[in-house]
């Protein structure tokens, strides 16, 4: 007869047999039963009870939801907002679900920068081979030949990706909040050539191969007795680790490897690549950045490693609660001052909208964004125009 029992006491029991093992006589047979009762629980059925498949959809649709006219994301058959617990008690299965619907919403706004804001996908680095992992960003027909104004937008890190301010907001409130399509339908209406950046794409993830443990070069030359010993000692420490697995990736998740992107290893790297290779070469007179949060370190990092040519192309940038820090990136007098002139960070604050905010660093100026909160950067996409 097979024992489903939950989880956490599982875990107790397994606890109290590795102290009841280090103990006395009377206590290694109290280890003993408990091994015992161990063997007979069907740990396969106790974790598929325990949590459902990770297998989910590919769509939207699939999710049984769509984005409603005013790019709120609904229940298809409710009209009821996004329900994050799914399954009661299952926290790890509905944070699984949240981050496959995360991807399918990622696609989602690639194609609505593609078909609706009219931007071609420009794969990234141009040198890479068949066999190297790409990644891309977007542009306007004419970013790169408009001799006017050029926008640049730089979102912060995380899961979001080109196009995107934040996850949260496009699936709780709606798609002009969390993306960056207003901002970028606006600047084509006002004659921009625009640039969506993506510095969170810089690696791919390849299932991991399983490496064969080598054979002991002496092992030929131990005792029989010695041998036995030690292979049956490899066969409980093979056992243990069997039933931890199960516990550590119950669903049998492949295990998984990263291959960096070349030249796009890193938000900073990104930024500094499609600088060289792109903005660098644009015919604009004008060139204007956005960046939030940590597209705020990003971009400092591209004005300290490329002073010159950014100080005299880069006209202006707004930045929404940067994280940048001028001490810990080592910014000299001539990059504050630039700072002091041309930038602007509108951070989270109760205080009315663009009062003045006091700053422990001597970088560029901070105002209010009007609310209490992570800075929604829609609110300086209005402001600004």
């Amino acid at each position: 007869m097979l024992f489903c029992i939950p989880g956490f006491v599982l875990l107790a029991l397994w606890i109290s047999m590795a102290n009841l093992q280090q103990g006395a006589p009377e206590e290694k047979e109290k280890a003993a039963a408990l091994k015992d009762l161990l063997s007979r629980i069907d740990l396969d059925e106790l974790m598929k009870k325990d949590e459902p498949a990770l297998d989910f959809p590919l769509t939207l649709e699939g999710f049984g939801y769509s984005f409603n006219e005013k790019g709120q994301l609904r229940d298809i058959k409710t009209g009821e907002p996004f329900v994050f617990n799914c399954r009661e008690d299952l926290h790890r299965w509905n944070q699984k679900r949240y981050e496959a619907l995360g991807e399918v919403i990622t696609q989602y706004v690639y194609g609505l920068l593609e078909n609706e804001c009219h931007l071609q996908k420009i794969m990234i680095p141009d040198d890479a081979t068949e066999e190297e992992p790409r990644s891309f960003i977007f542009m306007s027909e004419d970013a790169l030949t408009n001799p006017d104004k050029l926008l640049i937008l730089i979102q912060g890190s995380g899961a979001v990706r080109a196009g995107q301010w934040a996850r949260r907001l496009i699936i709780n409130e709606d798609l002009d909040s969390g993306t960056q399509i207003p901002y970028i339908k606006k600047a084509v209406d006002d004659g921009y050539g625009v640039i969506v950046l993506n510095p969170n794409e810089n690696y791919i993830e390849v299932e991991k191969t399983k490496e064969q443990p080598e054979p002991s070069s002496d092992s030929t030359d131990e005792p029989a007795e010695k041998r036995e010993r030690k292979d049956e000692s490899l066969k409980e420490t093979k056992k243990r680790c069997d039933v931890y697995e199960k516990y550590r990736n119950p669903q049998k998740e492949k295990e998984t490897e990263q291959i960096c992107i070349k030249d796009n290893s890193s938000p900073e790297e990104h930024v500094i690549y499609v600088w060289d290779h792109f903005i660098s070469k644009a015919n604009a007179k004008y060139i204007f950045f956005v960046a939030h949060s940590y597209g705020g370190l990003a971009f400092l990092e591209v004005l300290l490693q490329r002073e010159v040519e950014v100080k005299s192309r880069v006209s202006a940038v707004a930045l929404t609660d940067s994280v940048h820090n001028v001490w810990h990136q080592e910014a000299g007098k001539s990059v504050l001052d630039w700072l002091q002139k041309h930038c602007c960070n509108w951070v989270s604050s109760a205080e009315p909208l663009d009062t003045p905010v006091e700053s422990m660093l001597p970088d560029c100026p901070r105002v209010s964004a009007g609310e209490n909160r992570s800075t929604n950067p829609k609110m300086t996409t209005e402001r600004q125009n």
